[in-house]
């Protein structure tokens, strides 16, 4: 079949080169197709429900809302995992579902669930389904400002103006973009039509709250008289009523006192007003501010949908789109990030590429012979983005990464055929045709080329099985090398040929003056090795041993945090602070950081959003702190430095726990693993405050352990509760009921909305309450006045016993039990060894009572599993490289052989991570599979050729040095071209750089050693495995 490929190729030679031109034009159309994000999205599929339920407790909310829901939602087909999250009137649930689930088939079921389960919700409550988005979401996000703004402070009517200007002008524009899933409006305040009612005034006329409340909302409607038939024409009767301003409010007839009409206005103010607010903006430690955050699309191309929203901003300030002259100004934008890691690893393939044809022509010493080889190079690359686009595998870091990787790989093929061509062509009798020449060269070396590339294939098919967060990271890193592994292949038995048939001369094979340089000292060794073939063996040995024996000091990692050029100080208060206050220091906290050098922007979000899948505290914020450009930092300082003078700056905060993230890995920790650390310690049981005690316990094991950093422990009381106890006895003397009293509590503290006010399109709520003089302090709230049936008015402390309570400031569960989490970060250390040497302190001096037990996850949990994976994976990867060789070769003893070059490849790769001082994490064990993959590789070339020699007749001892004289170059420039496409990754420093580095460490550092070895102790071990077959 191959033959027939080859022939067919050398036959139709014009052909061939016009689908090589082809194909090279539909790549560089691909590569401008190519769906571009800075990193794989590693979210899982999950489905959040988010219920608010206004003025509950983290108690009730967990009792009325989350309970009967998670009861609904268990059974679902495909689900994994089940968190929810129960805070002062807010609910939020996360479902989990297994890979394999269409997210819009999930959300369908959760959806037939939340009906069912909607009469089971208290009144008013409504569940909704989070946005279709993923921790890599938020793209894009920006604040509303004025050219004239400067360093001023914003009024509240400022404020007020922007935030209508954002939820009814640029909300609806930027929704509109395709592939926008939500956009989350932030900070100002939220108008509404205020109706303050005077408890004094009430009593004169002898009114009530519900009177004013049900007057409000019964006088503001249209009616529809449908037709009135007019002659020839007909007229649709319309019946208006609609309030259109505050003295329409006012107008409003409560009732009649003697012929004389009672109004809203004579008993309550009519104003406008704003919204309790649930969280802020903060800009840069000067002002409040608004603005939102711009949530793309599950599976959307960041890239793309970033340009989208630019252009349509620009559109939107270059037409003056918005009232009173405001502009878009974004703070932070993805688009940044993707171009940045992009050029880190363009920038790496082009050097790579740069590198490898250098090498080439220096080891070929032709410049015939590498322009072919260069042309698989240039074409393999295009037609793997074809093979991208068509199996929707974006580039990224990971992927084009793959690609570097394969780089010196690529070629491997093309140099073989090349070469052997070379070699043909300048031993041709005269009147052969060249042609037949190249077919029988090819011919020579197919079997071990298709093996060879077969076996780096097959090296990588075992990362396409991890699951997970690293699944996700690594799978298409691998399938990009099989893709570019297999067409390269496909050329070198096509393309290759043909373009030698049309451009090498051929000549007498002689060693370039580099080759000879490298050659004598080689032969030297190989002699000497030979003759003392016993001492190699044993000091093989040892070193193995030796290396072993390090092997321990080595630590473990998941991923190596990739630094994405923004910084999250995030900083978490006491729970009971309000929001007023906390935005007081959060004004105070970012001067201090805008203080920091190197940082351009510091703007921070106080509490939450206007999405109500957005949990975060009004004692919480997340600030994104961009930084300038690198020349402009201090000299020598690197994003850590810069994040570590932050943490200094915000130790001195009273009261503060502040922890250092980035944007997408923050959001991505919290998606996957429902805690934003690198360990998290899950404490379940059933009681809130034996879980708060015991999670810490494990806080103060934590903090005596080296490299611990950033230990919180999930705040779960130390909220304040004005608890009104409504007292069955005393109502019972009036003749009230429970409701009548919660109503009174309802509208008069809270304020209860009456109805809607429309202002063209907009709208907004008409709320009718006490005036804040009335409810400020407990003793007034203790006077509020309820109305009995008789015409008795009795004040609200008659009716309830009123205190200020402790209680729960939220409540976590995860698989339907309460848990408190303990989160620590690691700095400075290997995660692997400091979980083991936590899980050993925690285990003596924690114990926990029957019912009460820990979980350990976060970043742990991820590298636990993908360890795990591996373990079995490598030693089944090996496996099937054996019966590979087995099959080439037809013997055990052969495959043996070449076996033994993976632990001595592996020992260049361990001294590198140890001098490096990088740890074992996933990115390293990827490395030790590819470097297995191109060690196996040369040792085939190697012994295929000495065997051949054996079996031609030659005795052993000139076969092992003669196969190893005449096959130093091919190892020696495969080995050499993939070490040195992934030098530049050593150099690199943009952004993603930190995950390839320990990659391309464990290559290098393997391929020497492996080299060395393949080229010395193979041939020196080949006389105790060699197996040539009798001739018969």
């Amino acid at each position: 079949m191959i033959e027939s490929l080859v022939r067919k190729a050398l036959q139709q030679r014009l052909v061939v080169v016009v689908l090589a031109v082809i194909l090279l034009a539909f790549g560089i159309n691909a590569a401008r197709k190519l769906s571009v994000d800075a990193f794989p999205d590693v979210t899982n599929v999950q489905v959040q429900i988010a219920t608010e339920a206004k003025g509950r407790s983290p108690e009730e909310v967990e009792r009325f809302v989350t309970v009967p829901l998670e009861i609904a939602m268990t059974g679902l087909p495909g689900l994994e995992e089940m968190r929810s999250l129960n805070k002062p009137g807010l609910s939020l649930i996360t479902l989990v579902f297994t890979d394999a689930t269409d997210v819009y088939f999930a959300r369908q079921l959760v959806m037939e669930r939340l009906l069912e389960a909607g009469s089971r919700m208290p009144q008013g409550v409504v569940p909704v389904l989070g946005p279709v988005s993923t921790g890599l979401g938020e793209v894009y996000q920006y604040t509303l400002d004025h050219p004239d703004d400067g360093n001023r402070e914003l009024s509240e009517k400022e404020l007020t103006e922007r935030r209508i200007a954002q939820d009814w002008v640029v909300r609806p524009l930027l929704r509109s973009i395709p592939g926008v899933a939500e956009i989350n409006s932030q900070g100002g305040y939220v108008r509404q039509y205020q109706v303050l009612v005077n408890p004094d005034r009430l009593r004169h006329y002898q009114l009530t709250i519900r009177d004013v409340y049900e007057s409000v909302a019964r006088n503001n409607a249209n009616s529809g008289g449908g037709v009135l038939p007019q002659y020839a024409e007909q007229y649709l009767i319309r019946g208006v009523g609609l309030v259109k301003s505050l003295s329409d409010i006012g107008a409003i007839v409560l009732k009649e006192v003697g012929g004389t009409p009672v109004f809203v206005r004579d008993v309550a103010e009519v104003t406008f007003g704003h919204e309790v607010r649930q969280g802020a903006v903060v800009k840069n430690g000067v002002t409040e501010s608004v603005g939102g955050v711009v949530m793309m699309l599950r599976g959307g191309n960041a890239k793309e949908v970033v340009g989208r929203i630019k252009a349509r901003v620009d559109e939107i300030n270059a037409k003056g789109m918005l009232p009173d002259g405001l502009k878009i100004v974004p703070y932070y934008d993805r688009s940044e990030l993707v171009d940045a890691a992009l050029w880190t690893v363009s920038k790496v393939l082009f050097e790579g590429i740069a590198l490898v044809v250098v090498v080439l022509f220096l080891f070929l010493g032709d410049v015939r012979s590498s322009l072919i080889v260069v042309a698989t190079l240039v074409l393999t690359p295009l037609i793997t983005f074809m093979a991208m686009n068509r199996y929707h595998i974006s580039a990224n870091l990971m992927s084009l990464g793959g690609l570097a990787i394969a780089i010196g790989l690529m070629v491997d093929g093309s140099v073989v055929v090349v070469e052997n061509a070379f070699a043909r062509l300048g031993h041709a009798g005269p009147g052969e045709s060249k042609a037949r020449l190249i077919f029988e060269a090819v011919k020579e070396v197919a079997t071990p080329v298709i093996f060879g590339v077969g076996i780096i294939i097959l090296v990588f098919l075992p990362l396409m099985t991890l699951q997970g967060m690293e699944g996700k990271m690594f799978a298409p890193l691998a399938y990009t090398i099989a893709i570019a592994l297999a067409v390269s292949l496909f050329l070198s038995l096509t393309l290759t040929p043909v373009l030698s048939s049309y451009l090498l001369k051929g000549g007498a094979e002689h060693d370039t003056w580099l080759i000879a340089k490298m050659k004598a000292p080689y032969l030297k060794m190989l002699h000497w090795s030979v003759g003392n073939s016993r001492k190699v063996a044993v000091g093989g040995v040892a070193l193995l041993v030796a290396t072993l024996g390090m092997f321990p000091l080595l630590g473990t990692a998941f991923i190596p945090e990739m630094k994405e050029g923004s910084v999250v100080p995030g900083i978490n208060r006491v729970p009971n602070i309000s929001l007023d206050e906390s935005i007081k220091m959060e004004m105070q906290a970012m001067k201090l950081v805008m203080e920091v050098p190197g940082v351009k922007s510091a703007i921070s979000g106080v509490g939450r959003g206007e999405s109500p899948a957005d949990p975060q505290g009004q004692n919480e914020s997340t600030p994104i702190v961009s930084l300038k450009p690198r020349d402009e930092w201090p000299a020598g300082w690197t994003q850590d430095d810069i994040a570590d003078a932050m943490r200094d700056k915000l130790k001195t905060l009273p009261g503060a726990q502040v922890v250092m993230a980035q944007p997408i890995s923050d959001r991505v920790d919290e998606m996957v693993t429902g805690v934003r650390s690198d360990v998290a310690i899950k404490v379940f049981g059933d009681d809130l405050d034996l879980l708060k005690k015991k999670a810490e316990e494990i806080a103060r094991v934590a903090g005596g352990i080296a490299g611990a950093t950033d230990i919180r422990v999930e705040r779960v009381s130390g909220q304040q509760y004005l608890s009104i106890e409504i007292d069955r006895v005393a109502i019972a003397r009036y003749g009230l009921n429970v409701s009548d009293v919660n109503d009174v509590i309802e509208a008069s503290i809270g304020g209860r909305q009456a109805t809607e006010v429309y202002e063209g399109e907009r709208r907004f709520a008409s709320v009718v309450r006490l005036p804040s003089s009335f409810r400020d302090k407990v003793e007034k709230i203790g006077n509020i006045l309820v109305s009995a049936p008789g015409g008795v008015q009795v004040a609200l402390e008659n009716l309830a016993h009123i205190s200020v309570v402790d209680g729960p400031a939220q409540i976590s569960r995860e698989l339907a039990k309460r848990r408190v989490v303990v989160a620590i970060n690691v700095k400075d250390r290997d995660l692997g060894g400091f979980v083991a040497e936590l899980q050993k302190a925690v285990e003596a001096k924690v114990e926990l009572k029957e019912g009460y037990y820990l979980e350990w996850g976060g970043q742990f949990q991820n590298l636990e599993r993908a360890m795990g994976h591996l373990t079995i994976i490598i030693p089944l990867t090996v496996a099937a490289i054996f019966f590979l060789l087995f099959l080439l070769f037809g013997s055990l003893k052969l495959a043996s052989l070449i076996i033994l070059v993976l632990p001595f490849a592996s020992v260049g790769g361990v001294i590198g991570l140890l001098v490096t001082g990088e740890y074992l994490s996933v990115p390293a064990s990827v490395g030790f599979i590819a470097l297995w993959g191109i060690a196996v590789l040369n040792g085939v070339v190697l012994v295929s050729y000495i065997r051949s020699l054996r079996t031609e007749g030659t005795p052993l001892a000139e076969a092992v040095v003669k196969g190893a004289t005449l096959r130093f170059r091919p190892v020696m420039m495969t080995a050499t071209v993939a070490l040195l496409a992934l030098v530049p990754f050593l150099f690199a420093t943009g952004p993603g750089s930190e995950v390839q580095r320990p990659l391309a460490i464990v290559v290098i550092g393997g391929l020497i050693t492996s080299t060395l070895l393949t080229l010395v102790v193979l041939p020196t071990l080949y006389r105790w495995f060699d197996d040539t077959p009798y001739e018969a």
